[in-house]
């Protein structure tokens, strides 16, 4: 080794000497003035070169060779290997997601409309760091053993206090699995009920990803269409007499807000007893209703056919990527062997802070506050948009805003989103040809303050794609 290698050691550094050592070397290979197979000084040579002790050299060497940079082969010295390593790949930038089409890889970062993205100022971010701090320190200081993979007792217990107290829903934690978010919930509950090759009734509109999956687990996802009481069961039972599940949003219909009216439920309730069939009860919102006092979870009327489904997600935040499912007693053995085999609760860390944050009340508080504010913006957005001459529509935690017939919906949104705005088209959540072009706008993240900026870009947009 000499000084055409580049090697400088800077003593001053708080870097230690052989990880500047190494990465000099590291260097030189990465460049090719090292070529594979070239040997490297000896430890007591390159000390003495560099004016280190010859332990500091040897740990340098260490390293590379841990690496599979060099390979050491005693007395004849230390060469380059002759086949490297690939390099470590270099992480993707945060980038916007377009959220329609298929999910992007890599990370995200939000943009204004988006959907599902709780705002992350109303988030009490300094309490957080402190119940994960807590929950970190209890998690280091328990017995080292594999959690449960339902989940962990203390949080499926506040799960089950807060549904019965919020949602009307009365269950055992027993009922209560702990997800990886929505996703994990739905796919565990699909390969409990080993309900492959059967139809399912799908709402028309409906969420686009969720019928992605039922096909995914074998199902036929039939559309059934909604209107302002909610699915419409004699047009399910003219689609798909024999179905064996339904897929619903009675809470806040996804994407469109509607409530499902108490005599669609009493409906929907008679025809999965009548053959023995399943409901799956999406509520992604929860009590976050802005309009009204949220009404009962459907699974509150029925024990026995319908599985509650809820999320931390669009609540908290979906970094959290935490969700919930609540199973009929008869599903309690089957769920347990899949989520033991396949869909196991998320890290426990995570749990225990979620459980102190239910626990000591900021979740119920956090959810108040979200409300006003939601309602606030809403309302500022809508009144903005009004006066960009574009009526819209309330839609749970969003605006649906429809444009003129023949639109091409999914293009313009991407115009948007070129545009740094995430509104997101409508006629992908139709699986029929009844669709309508629009947009759903989500209003989570747009401050009142924003509001009037950001409705005259996207007014702008449209009138520059429509005339």
């Amino acid at each position: 080794m000499d000084v055409s290698l580049g090697l400088r050691l800077d003593r001053e550094a708080r870097q230690p000497l052989s990880t500047q050592i190494a990465d000099g070397i590291r260097a030189a290979i990465g460049d090719g003035r090292l070529a594979p197979g070239a040997r490297l000084p000896s430890w007591n040579d390159l000390a003495a070169q560099l004016g280190v002790a010859r332990g500091t050299v040897r740990m340098a060497y260490e390293a590379l060779a841990d690496a599979q940079l060099v390979v050491p082969s005693g007395a004849a010295g230390t060469r380059v290997a002759k086949r490297l390593p690939s390099p470590r790949p270099v992480p993707t930038p945060a980038r916007a997601r377009a959220a329609f089409g298929t999910f992007p890889s890599g990370h995200t970062s939000p943009l204004p409309f988006q959907l599902g993205v709780p705002a992350a100022d109303l988030f009490p971010a300094p309490l957080w760091t402190r119940l994960v701090a807590q929950a970190a320190r209890d998690t280091v200081g328990s017995a080292a053993d594999y959690p449960d993979p339902g989940g962990e007792a203390g949080l499926r217990t506040e799960v089950a206090a807060y549904l019965a107290m919020a949602r009307g829903l009365a269950c055992q934690p027993s009922q209560v699995f702990i997800t990886q978010g929505y996703s994990g919930a739905l796919g565990a509950i699909l390969r409990a009920l080993r309900v492959r090759g059967a139809d399912a009734w799908f709402e028309e509109p409906g969420y686009p990803f969720a019928r992605t999956a039922l096909g995914w687990a074998g199902l036929q996802a039939v559309p059934v269409p909604v209107d302002a009481e909610g699915i419409d069961i004699d047009a399910g039972r003219a689609r798909a007499p024999h179905a064996a599940l339904a897929l619903v949003t009675p809470g806040q219909q996804a994407p469109l807000g509607t409530t499902m009216s108490l005599e669609r439920r009493l409906a929907l309730l008679e025809w999965a007893h009548a053959g023995e069939r399943w409901i799956i009860e999406d509520d992604y919102l929860g009590e976050l209703q802005l309009a009204r006092r949220a009404a009962p979870a459907l699974a509150s009327m029925d024990a026995d056919r319908v599985i509650h489904v809820g999320t931390f997600s669009k609540t908290m935040s979906p970094g959290l990527r935490m969700g919930y499912a609540v199973v009929p007693r008869r599903l309690v053995a089957p769920m347990r062997e899949v989520v033991g085999t396949l869909a196991p609760a998320p890290a426990p860390l995570l749990q225990r802070a979620v459980e102190r944050f239910l626990h000591e009340g900021h979740y119920l508080r956090h959810l108040r506050r979200m409300k006003r504010a939601y309602a606030s913006r809403r309302d500022a957005l809508a009144a903005a948009l009004a006066g960009e001459g574009h009526a819209v529509e309330g839609a749970g935690l969003a605006l649906c805003l429809p444009l003129p017939e023949g639109t091409n919906d999914v293009a313009l949104a991407r115009a948007a989103h070129a545009a740094e705005l995430a509104p997101i088209p409508l006629s992908p959540w139709y699986a029929g040809t009844a669709s309508r072009p629009g947009f759903l706008l989500g209003v989570t993240n747009v401050h009142e303050n924003a509001a009037a900026t950001l409705a005259a870009r996207l007014a702008a947009l449209i009138r520059g794609a429509t005339g």
